[in-house]
């Protein structure tokens, strides 16, 4: 399954979101931290967690990677337009800064996307730990690649109830891997 991919795995391009990028390419930033639409989740629900500004909410970021990361204003700022415009949040000017609270559209947003949510968290403790130098050994590389390739290869006739079995196998299988070893003999001692 791997050999026809093998010389963007070799190089790490990054496309799962988490690789380092080889002489940091894109402008000069670092390793992609966040999926598409992962940041808007996020700050929606660190938002609806506690109204804040967005100097607050990078550092709240910040924290979660355990100062491994911080999103650059850059990238806060027009996300946070966004979901303004979007009438998911809304933006109280306070003292010259805008004071950011979730609306009830907003969380209508989270409660429908409380999986996506759940991902996101996910991605950002991988991601964490590939951005303190954590990087994943080959072997997992081509298996995260078999499975992506599963996927596309998958008849792209999604019941219900398919959708339901791939997505609990999905989830199941990124819980077991965050939850490490240690969890996992756990749980099988207390299922014999």
């Amino acid at each position: 399954m791997r050999d026809h991919h093998l010389s963007h795995r070799e190089h790490g391009d990054g496309r799962d979101g988490f690789e380092k990028r080889p002489g940091r390419e894109r402008g000069g930033r670092g390793p992609r931290v966040f999926a598409p639409g992962d940041l808007k989740l996020l700050l929606l629900a660190l938002i609806a967690e506690q109204p804040c500004h967005g100097y607050d909410l990078i550092r709240q970021i910040e924290g979660m990677f355990d100062g491994a990361y911080s999103p650059s204003p850059g990238v806060i700022y027009p996300t946070l337009t966004f979901l303004e415009e979007s009438e998911m949040i809304l933006g109280d000017a306070e003292g010259g800064k805008k004071r950011y609270c979730v609306t009830d559209t907003g969380r209508q947003s989270l409660a429908e996307q409380a999986v996506a949510l759940d991902g996101v968290r996910v991605r950002i403790d991988v991601s964490k730990r590939s951005l303190r130098g954590h990087d994943r050994p080959p072997e997992i590389h081509e298996a995260v690649h078999n499975l992506r390739h599963a996927l596309q290869l998958h008849h792209g006739r999604w019941s219900a109830e398919e959708i339901q079995r791939v997505a609990a196998l999905l989830n199941d299988t990124a819980k077991a891997i965050v939850d490490g070893p240690a969890v996992q003999v756990t749980q099988e001692k207390a299922n014999d």
